[in-house]
């Protein structure tokens, strides 16, 4: 088994390195390690502008990247360590999760810790979450991640995955917001994060005796880097990838009241209704008609009301009296 500890905290080239290690090492047994700057990382067939608060993820900085496995929406942050086993599927039952969650179950209770696996998924202590596990089936490879939490900071978690759930309606899979806790809140006193994470490298590479760790090669660091920068960066992966989804809300301003329905494919417009008690110059089904098409993005729908005559449809409002109306 390659045991790898990413040397980087960018959540785009860290997520992409599992994708590439898929890829690098078709046959190989891998363990990976990671720690991101703060992110949220949705699961493949969610709909991320469901899971997300776009304005605190916005105004926060916070990068938001799909990954290849399904499940729930995370969030993610320097005192967050992550691990990806990758093994050959073969005769692996695909819905077993505690093979690759035992060595943590292991190094915790060796320290005193009472980790458990409960339920589908996830790691508890004290009747509380420490970790969620997701896995997805590639090339004939099996991937298995997991979050633990040392040290996050639980304020930001709640504000960055909060959403108003009026807004949306779909069929996409919805984050159980259940109760979480950090490990580092029942460790022994004095016990360091970064021992553990050594210890959980020393625990894998005993674990076998065919382990040996492995650092990125220049070639690697590149080769994910491009496909950060061509998919796991990008809108069409991030957002556009989002199941279908209907999308409503209402606003008040002094023009009026104004309703919005839309049905999205794939993050574009496909429809669009606007209701409200507004006075129109114009058959606002005009307005509606240029929406069309058009990425359900609030830049993307800012350019195109910066390029409409609004006081034509609504008497007068401005583009930011109107952009909160769409997300």
């Amino acid at each position: 088994m390659l045991v790898i500890e990413s040397p980087y905290t960018d959540a785009y080239f860290n997520i992409a390195s599992e994708e590439y290690l898929l890829n690098r090492f078709p046959t190989e047994d891998i363990f990976l390690l990671y720690v991101n700057a703060p992110s949220i990382i949705v699961g493949k067939f969610q709909n991320t502008l469901a899971e997300i608060n776009l304005d605190y993820v916005e105004d926060n900085k916070i990068d938001v990247v799909r990954r290849l496995s399904g499940g729930g929406a995370v969030y993610h942050d320097l005192g967050n360590l992550n691990f990806s086993f990758h093994t050959l599927l073969g005769n692996n039952d695909f819905t077993e999760f505690a093979t690759f969650t035992q060595p943590v179950i292991n190094l915790l209770q060796r320290i005193g810790v009472s980790a458990k696996l409960e339920g589908r998924n996830d790691l508890l202590v004290d009747g509380k979450k420490f970790s969620g596990n997701a896995k997805t089936v590639k090339k004939g490879k099996m991937l298995q991640h997991g979050t633990i939490l040392l040290n996050s900071d639980m304020s930001v978690l709640a504000d960055a995955l909060k959403v108003n759930p009026l807004k949306f309606t779909h069929k996409a899979v919805k984050s159980n917001r259940g109760r979480v806790t950090n490990l580092i809140d029942h460790f022994p006193a004095d016990f360091q994060l970064g021992q553990f994470k050594s210890m959980l490298i020393d625990e894998i590479l005993h674990a076998s005796t065919d382990s040996k760790q492995y650092q990125f090669t220049a070639e690697d660091v590149e080769e994910i880097r491009r496909l950060a920068l061509e998919k796991y960066s990008t809108w069409e992966w991030n957002f556009g990838f989002s199941p279908d989804y209907n999308f409503n809300k209402a606003i008040k301003i002094p023009a009026g009241f104004i309703e919005i329905h839309l049905d999205v494919h794939k993050g574009t417009i496909e429809q669009a209704k606007i209701y409200g008690d507004f006075f129109s110059s114009r058959p606002i089904e005009e307005l509606e008609a240029v929406l069309i098409g058009k990425k359900h993005d609030p830049q993307a729908i800012g350019q195109v009301l910066m390029n409409v005559d609004l006081p034509i449809f609504f008497g007068k409002v401005t583009t930011e009296e109107l952009l909160p109306l769409f997300y």
